[in-house]
């Protein structure tokens, strides 16, 4: 049975607790990849990834463990919870983090290459996906409280109450949490741009006012 796209994240839960399979492949095609694209940012390991994002779904089936709850937030803010709490037992299990990958650089390649139509779109492609592979790599540096602070809000464009849900805490910490990792970002990146390179903005401008990651994606 089809299920309507715009149906609610919560109606698809509750139909698929009741035993809905097309409700929950719809929630899971829906919610998957933001949950994997979390863990990987996070964790920098693929494997790792996997894994997170299937326990997350997971804990949806098992019923007698669910404990969501819609008036402390999103489905999607408690997936994204769920995924924190694997993703920092895998942290604190191997504190060495693996280098990410530039991910979905082999599936955006078809599209990519359609859109190159002679030397210089080539190289600004090229310059882009380096920035972006500098800036994945400059995340996976952060300290993983203002790192997670980061992915939520600037990645995964969580609002700051959102984000304070998955992380549970005042949306004062997420704040300051997200301040303070915008201007970590922004030093690490700095050797990396060249003098006069503004596409980022003067760097002097106050961390809150600039976010480098929409800057650079």
């Amino acid at each position: 049975m089809m299920v309507p796209e715009n149906i609610s994240d919560d109606e698809l839960l509750r139909r698929a607790l009741a035993g809905d399979e097309a409700a929950f492949a719809a929630l899971y095609r829906r919610r998957q990849a933001g949950i994997y694209r979390y863990a990987l940012q996070m964790c920098g390991s693929r494997i790792i990834a996997e894994d997170v994002t299937q326990e997350v779904f997971m804990a949806l089936i098992r019923v007698e463990r669910l404990n969501y709850d819609p008036s402390r937030g999103s489905l999607a803010a408690y997936l994204y919870g769920i995924a924190r709490h694997h993703v920092l037992r895998c942290l604190e299990r191997d504190k060495s983090y693996v280098p990410l990958a530039d991910e979905g650089e082999e599936a955006d390649a078809p599209a990519a290459a359609a859109a190159i139509t002679d030397n210089n779109d080539l190289l600004a492609d090229f310059a882009h996906k380096e920035m972006i592979k500098q800036l994945h790599a400059a995340i996976a540096t952060l300290p993983a409280h203002y790192r997670e602070a980061l992915v939520l809000c600037d990645l995964h464009e969580l609002s700051y109450a959102e984000a304070a849900a998955v992380i549970d805490c005042a949306i004062g910490t997420v704040r300051s949490r997200l301040h303070r990792a915008r201007a970590l970002l922004i030093e690490k990146l700095r050797p990396t741009r060249g003098k006069g390179d503004d596409s980022c903005g003067e760097i002097e401008v106050a961390s809150h006012a600039v976010n480098p990651v929409r800057c650079l994606i």
